[in-house]
């Protein structure tokens, strides 16, 4: 059992999934654009959720947001 997933609360254990799905998945894919209503339905969050995931992956640098509104990885503009 890894230690670092029993002191980190559940939420917040699956908060971190979900954002290394999303990192890969805009890896896997550097040409992927989604706007966050797509994010939202391909990977089954609410409409807050997505925003909130996709918001934070610009403020990390990975993702930009593009004029039309959708997210793409950085490296990809």
């Amino acid at each position: 059992m890894n230690s670092e997933f029993t002191l980190m609360e559940p939420q917040r254990v699956v908060d971190d999934v979900i954002r290394r799905r999303a990192e890969a998945e805009y890896l896997e894919m550097p040409g992927l654009k989604l706007t966050a209503q797509q994010a939202s339905r391909l990977w089954h969050l609410d409409a807050a959720a997505s925003a909130q995931l996709l918001d934070s992956m610009v403020d990390a640098g990975v993702l930009d947001r593009a004029r039309d509104g959708a997210y793409v990885l950085l490296s990809a503009r």
